[in-house]
């Protein structure tokens, strides 16, 4: 977060509140000079109800904060914070085929999976819209285009492993795709797989497509370097895990590979993809400072004009 300035030559100005202090200081000793000649100080007591010589201190804060706002104000004083971007509409597809049982992630791969795609959607904005899909073989469509986060993180939960065999990333690209054709703000699709695309359509297919209705996709390798185990069987599920082909998808749309390795990168990468649709968010101030300004001077008018007026 930091503040700027639009026009900071008028931020000079600022070396006015000195002058109107010391304008302030040499005005009291006149006053008091004058006041000296005057010899009937009870009377004056009487009629004023306070004390005779008023350093006036009140006035002098007003008016220092009125030129303070005032100067904020013509300098063009904007806030600059990093926030959550509401535009980008997202698709998880999340891998759900036989390998994602394995045990290298605790409890497993697609549990592993599930948890952090629910972290990653308690990062978005309440009105950000996101859309759900499962796949192995074949893609599942497990909630269109929403912005029910609730309902979003509940059919995560859900997800569970298909009896389809094989990993069809052409086909969930392709689907994906047409949920998030409608959306009229920036699209991301973020595709976890622990495998390589053996059946279905080609990526060769799906990726032009993709660029075609501009939508970015990060994809995310999910092995570990031991591998795992399914159905009571080492194997070395390494070797099963096409970087290759995700790299190119994210290469080719925009995106960005991310390989995990172990649940901690698995995080990270939601993290650095969440990061990655954070924008920086300008608010000008100038109007707020203005108004201050004018509600000082109006301030300043009611107590000249009563508390503090001059007795003729």
């Amino acid at each position: 977060m930091e503040i700027v300035f639009q026009n900071p030559i008028y931020l000079w100005f600022l070396i006015s509140i000195g002058l109107l202090v010391a304008v302030h200081m040499f005005t009291l000793k006149h006053v008091k000079r004058r006041a000296l000649n005057f010899a009937n100080f009870d009377a004056i007591a009487r009629v004023t109800g306070k004390h005779l010589l008023s350093q006036n201190t009140p006035l002098l804060t007003i008016r220092i904060f009125t030129l303070l706002f005032a100067t904020l104000a013509l300098a063009g004083t904007t806030l600059v914070y990093t926030g959550q971007s509401n535009e980008f509409s997202f698709i998880l597809a999340i891998d759900a085929s036989g390998s994602m049982t394995s045990t290298d992630f605790l409890p497993s791969r697609l549990d592993a999976a599930k948890e952090e795609a629910i972290s990653f959607v308690n990062s978005l904005s309440s009105q950000t819209r996101v859309g759900l899909i499962s796949f192995s073989g074949t893609s599942f469509i497990e909630e269109e285009m929403t912005t029910d986060l609730d309902e979003i993180k509940n059919l995560i939960s859900k997800i569970e492993i298909k009896k389809i065999g094989g990993t069809d990333l052409g086909e969930v690209m392709i689907t994906s795709v047409n949920m998030l054709s409608k959306e009229e703000k920036s699209k991301v699709l973020i595709l976890l797989t622990d495998g390589r695309s053996n059946v279905g359509v080609d990526i060769k297919e799906a990726i032009p497509y993709a660029i075609k209705n501009e939508v970015l996709i990060y994809t995310i390798g999910m092995a570990t370097k031991a591998g795992g185990k399914i159905g009571g069987t080492s194997q070395d599920l390494l070797l099963t895990l096409d970087s290759e082909t995700l790299q190119t998808i994210s290469f080719n749309t925009g995106g960005k590979y991310f390989e995990a390795t172990d649940l901690g990168a698995l995080g990270k990468a939601y993290m650095e993809i969440s990061k990655s649709t954070r924008e920086l968010i300008t608010l000008n101030l100038s109007l707020l400072f203005m108004t201050l300004t004018l509600l000082l001077l109006f301030i300043e008018w009611a107590l000249v004009n009563t508390r503090y007026r001059t007795i003729p």
